[in-house]
């Protein structure tokens, strides 16, 4: 944790701002400590670096199922990819590089730390990676070393900040949740006036192959498998989409003469996507889908409400690679 990051926080139960005891650093960053409210008593411990402001052994058994299963992804999904930036601004647009400059950000959900980073190589003030599983180890490793950016492990139902974000961010995490426009409504909630939001969700649109075949697996399958063992069977399907990707969906889409015959393949627009991609960021995607014990498709016309409930404005709704929907709207 750098020394910095305590200007942000303040107690998750009574908003006051918190007191910092360091037992040890190395160099600017603490390694061990404890962040503790003189209103209510309350302490957080900081461990390896991280002000831990949840503890997973006491969460509801999907919070804490969710939170081991993509902890442990992020944990063996360590790669990095070229690619991940224009995929991340794909999530957020209309936003570019350029919005982030001199704005304090928020991340609903940090996972690994790549969205983290991006951010703060852009040219935030700062920006904080919020994360409920142990994924916030391998974040914190990977963004250590950035001055302008800090990894905390905490749920987004019960963040530790104000209301003092410029923008505020969640890719590919809220439909995870066992409730997502909760979670929506406490991420946007940090935002200030003026300040603006993003949010990509699964859509209900366009996937309801998913929702009738693949989810049933997952519910009762994949997600409760021991995580090593789904990701040795999760090679299986990656391999069908992989070979899918590289031999079909990539080459016809690649040819402008060919692209009105690529129209026409099966969820052409996301495999078109991920088409780039390698083996490995291929597997990790399909072991993301299969480990998930929470998964909700949302509508567009569900996603709108979300967005009348936090009295944003200027809000825009797209759709993303014709299976999920991304939105940014401005807080008032």
């Amino acid at each position: 944790m750098k020394e910095k990051l305590l200007t942000y926080l303040v107690c998750p139960a009574c908003s006051v701002p918190l007191d910092l005891s360091v037992s040890s650093a190395n160099g600017k960053e603490i390694v061990e400590g404890k962040l503790s409210c003189a209103t209510c008593d309350a302490s957080f411990p900081i461990t390896d670096g991280i002000p831990r402001f949840a503890n997973l052994h006491s969460l509801a058994s999907d919070k804490q199922a969710t939170a081991e299963g993509f902890g442990w992804q992020w944990q063996h999904f360590t790669q990095e990819d070229p690619r991940y930036a224009e995929q991340f601004l794909s999530w957020i647009a209309p936003v570019t590089t350029d919005f982030f400059k001199d704005k304090l950000v928020l991340e609903g959900g940090c996972g690994k730390g790549r969205h983290t980073r991006l951010a703060a190589e852009w040219g935030a003030k700062d920006v904080i990676g919020v994360d409920l599983s142990v994924a916030v180890e391998t974040a914190y490793q990977a963004t250590k070393d950035i001055p302008n950016a800090h990894i905390i492990q905490a749920d987004i139902y019960h963040l530790p900040f104000a209301r003092i974000f410029d923008y505020a961010f969640s890719v590919g995490v809220l439909h995870h949740l066992p409730d997502p426009h909760a979670g929506f409504v406490s991420l946007s909630s940090k935002v200030k006036d003026g300040g603006q939001v993003s949010a990509w969700i699964y859509g209900a649109e366009n996937n309801e192959w998913i929702t009738r075949f693949v989810n049933p697996v997952r519910e009762r399958v994949t997600s409760r498998m021991d995580q090593r063992i789904l990701l040795q069977l999760s090679k299986i399907p990656a391999a069908c989409m992989y070979l899918a990707t590289k031999l079909v969906y990539g080459p016809l889409n690649k040819n402008g003469k060919r692209n009105s015959l690529a129209s026409h393949l099966f969820y052409n627009e996301y495999l078109k996507s991920i088409a780039p991609f390698g083996w490995r960021e291929q597997h990790t995607i399909v072991f993301d889908h299969l480990v998930a014990p929470t998964a909700f498709y949302i509508s567009r016309e569900e996603f709108e409400s979300w967005w009348r409930d936090i009295g944003a404005t200027d809000v825009q709704i797209s759709w993303h690679n014709k299976n999920s929907w991304r939105g940014l709207g401005t807080m008032t």
